[in-house]
């Protein structure tokens, strides 16, 4: 049988038309070939993603992006087609995370632990992980706020640090290195003196560890002569406070023996002080001369009498 040619033309474009739609449907999303589930989640933002953007859990791809809508409340309405080999938990979590550092983009499964499965044409939830850029961002913004102020220190810095303060940092600098150099010279001079007297270091230090290897031997006579020391000590301290305390009981005694005298009027001042007519006696003799002082001094010629031609005979 002999096909005409209309008849191949006719073959040939019905197949093309057939390609080209399945093509055109591949592109947007959709397998012809293989049974897919659909699944939902609205963002408030797609940065990045477009429709065939790979579905993946874990790395590996499980499906794509198959339509995207803007909502009237200005959130995006995605949808995603998945093969329908794979059970997706109904807590599953639907993530928009970056895939590299341009900014692509692509939809990251996280599979809850739910023992629900979604059913086709479920709504998941919808998270939306910022891209490194993003993340860079405050980073960037921090240290550019650090670098200008390291900049304004550095100009401060650099207006301080003028001609004078280099030549004082430079001579102050010259002053530390002939210090340590003065410094290195006296401690060689020390190694010196010392490797000089290293001997006599040693014979110094032998004989200390002599002297303290007696004490330690002889340590018990020690104790026994410091003992014998403090109680001899302690004899004498009391034996002498005893005799200062029998000679000051001794003494205040006496005192008051002599005071008991006095009070009953024994001796001349305890006359003196009990006996009235002796006191009167005295203060009248008292009297009496005040008197012969006073006439003596009013009347001396009655006392004594001078004469140059010699005496007058009465």
């Amino acid at each position: 049988m002999k096909i005409s040619n209309e008849t191949k033309v006719g073959i040939l474009a019905t197949v093309a038309i057939a390609v080209l739609i399945i093509g055109y449907s591949f592109l947007k999303g959709n397998d012809v070939f293989s049974s897919e589930n659909t699944y939902y989640a609205t963002y408030d933002r797609v940065d990045g993603l477009s429709v065939s953007k790979p579905v993946m859990v874990n790395g590996y791809q499980i499906g794509r992006v198959s339509k995207m809508q803007l909502l009237p409340d200005g959130n995006i309405l995605t949808e995603f087609k998945i093969k329908h080999d794979y059970a997706i938990p109904a807590n599953t979590v639907a993530r928009i995370a970056s895939t590299d550092l341009l900014g692509g983009k692509a939809i990251v499964f996280e599979l809850g632990d739910s023992q629900l499965y979604a059913n086709d044409g479920d709504t998941l939830q919808a998270n939306i992980q910022r891209n490194i850029l993003e993340q860079v961002e405050p980073v960037q913004k921090k240290a550019e706020a650090v670098v200008a102020v390291l900049d304004s220190v550095l100009s401060s810095i650099n207006n301080t640090v003028n001609a004078d303060f280099q030549r004082n940092f430079n001579r102050s600098i010259a002053s530390i290195a002939n210090t340590l150099n003065t410094l290195e010279h006296t401690s060689a001079q020390v190694d010196a003196i010392v490797g000089t007297q290293r001997t006599k270091l040693a014979n110094i230090l032998s004989n200390v560890e002599s002297i303290s290897a007696n004490f330690k031997n002889n340590n018990e006579k020690i104790n026994n002569i410091l003992g014998n020391l403090n109680t001899v000590t302690d004899q004498v301290a009391k034996a002498n406070f005893q005799q200062t305390i029998s000679n000051a009981n001794a003494a205040v005694a006496d005192f008051q023996n002599i005071i008991d005298n006095i009070n009953n009027g024994k001796g001349s001042v305890g006359l003196l002080l009990n006996d009235d007519k002796l006191y009167d006696n005295l203060n009248n003799a008292s009297k009496n001369l005040d008197n012969l002082m006073i006439d003596l001094k009013q009347n001396p010629h009655r006392y004594v009498h001078f004469s140059i031609f010699g005496r007058k005979r009465d």
